[in-house]
């Protein structure tokens, strides 16, 4: 629990130049004011009735935070070979392949970022055709559904899913499973 101390100024003329100050804000002051205000701890107030093994009084310091600070400025030597370290460097990457079906560079065992553009597009007008098929939210059947694309037929494993045509051939990277 905490206690606010308020210390009135114990110089009269300053005194008086913080009344002046505070009358000209507008406020009328009471006899205790202008007056300095300082959060302490609530045992400044009441004495404590046990003593401590070191027989100190408390302080409102026990109650701040003490942070370590350095000893010393660390050298512009020293932060330029820290900042400057082979760990906080761009790595080099060796695993750079061609991309098989456009040609552009990518990571091995890493989708193309430009197919992977391709495969948004596609898939996103396929989310459309189900949409106009289904005729509103919440009304998706329970079924898988096949998506053939142009001089394709349903296979004997489709039957009784909901198939999806598409008026275009088939894209390479979109595989038939």
């Amino acid at each position: 629990m905490a206690a606010v101390l308020v210390f009135s100024s114990p110089f009269p003329k300053l005194r008086r130049f913080l009344r002046n100050c505070w009358d000209q804000l507008g406020s009328h002051a009471g006899p205790w004011a202008p007056a300095l205000t300082v959060q302490a701890p609530d045992s400044l107030l009441n004495p404590a009735e046990e003593e401590t093994e070191y027989f100190e009084n408390p302080s409102f310091l026990d109650s701040i935070l003490w942070m370590p600070a350095p000893k010393s400025r660390r050298t512009i030597e020293v932060n330029r070979t820290r900042r400057r370290n082979s760990d906080h460097l761009i790595k080099i990457k060796k695993n750079i392949d061609i991309c098989p079906e456009c040609g552009n560079l990518k990571e091995k065992h890493v989708l193309c970022g430009y197919c992977y553009e391709k495969v948004k597009q596609e898939t996103y007008a396929i989310k459309n055709q189900i949409r106009l098929l289904e005729n509103g939210p919440h009304k998706a059947p329970s079924v898988e559904s096949v998506v053939l694309y142009a001089g394709e037929k349903p296979r004997n494993e489709d039957e009784g899913k909901r198939i999806i045509e598409r008026n275009r051939n088939r894209p390479s990277w979109f595989t038939l499973v």
